[in-house]
């Protein structure tokens, strides 16, 4: 057990986690149609920003602090070295993602004074990396697996300057307890579609099969982006924001943060 730091049961976050799914929708939606407006009238307050992720998830929770930014991609191989340890493969591929934006072969190189933000997120379990699973059978298997035992949620979250070279990076780390479903639920959310774009091959904000039964500290890390993490990489860079992150994680998650969690600077 994880003492003040248990969730919720899931069918009491039901309606948190719908209110979670349709906000991404309208936040989507929004950024898309007022993006130009924002960006003209707030970029004299922030050096422009990019995401180096597609991932629509990481796109809204970045939102919610409030900054403007754009989305640009980064790919890369993102295969672990030979004993690699999860925690290191995601501080690295995070700042592999984050450099790999400003090269030529990325296409145009970003405005000079950019920030560039990137982010990998991994499931351990015994030691072993779980990503996003290659097929159903990947999903079926994991989602097993993880049911049985608590795993961890690693994300490396790197903010990169090109114009200096500066490259900051932090690493967070959530213990996560999935609660004991069956398995035709698994085969239920395996159908749904869901699992195929997550590490670990589960959303914890998933309003219909809400996996998760208890976990330790960042829920936003299990999401995919550890917003305080972020925060602390801006406030390095000179760049402050104004909400107020457990207030904002109980807003949306329905989740009593119990202290900050800016993860290891590495």
């Amino acid at each position: 057990m994880y003492p003040c730091c248990v969730l919720r049961k899931a069918a009491q976050n039901g309606t948190r986690n719908q209110k979670f799914n349709r906000l991404m929708k309208r936040t989507l939606l929004s950024q898309h149609q007022h993006a130009n407006q924002t960006m003209n009238r707030e970029r004299n307050q922030y050096p422009q920003i990019y995401l180096a992720s597609q991932s629509p998830r990481r796109r809204v929770l970045l939102t919610w602090l409030g900054i403007p930014f754009q989305v640009t991609g980064a790919r890369l191989d993102e295969t672990p070295y030979p004993h690699e340890k999860p925690a290191a493969l995601v501080a690295r591929l995070a700042r592999q993602k984050a450099h790999a934006v400003s090269v030529p072969a990325a296409g145009a190189l970003p405005t000079a004074g950019a920030l560039i933000l990137a982010a990998d997120t991994v499931v351990e379990l015994d030691n072993r990396v779980l990503g996003k699973p290659a097929d159903v059978d990947a999903a079926r298997a994991m989602l097993r697996e993880l049911r049985a035992a608590p795993h961890r949620v690693h994300t490396g979250v790197a903010l990169y300057a090109p114009a200096t070279g500066q490259t900051c990076t932090r690493r967070v780390t959530t213990t996560v307890q999935l609660r004991a479903y069956n398995d035709a639920e698994i085969e239920a959310y395996i159908a749904s579609g869901d699992p195929f774009d997550k590490a670990g091959s589960y959303a914890i904000q998933h309003a219909g099969f809400h996996p998760v039964q208890e976990l330790a500290r960042c829920y936003a890390n299990v999401v995919g982006l550890p917003l305080c993490a972020v925060a602390a990489l801006l406030h390095s860079m000179g760049i402050e924001i104004s909400p107020q992150l457990p207030a904002l994680c109980y807003q949306q998650f329905g989740y009593r943060c119990p202290a900050p969690d800016k993860g290891i600077l590495l």
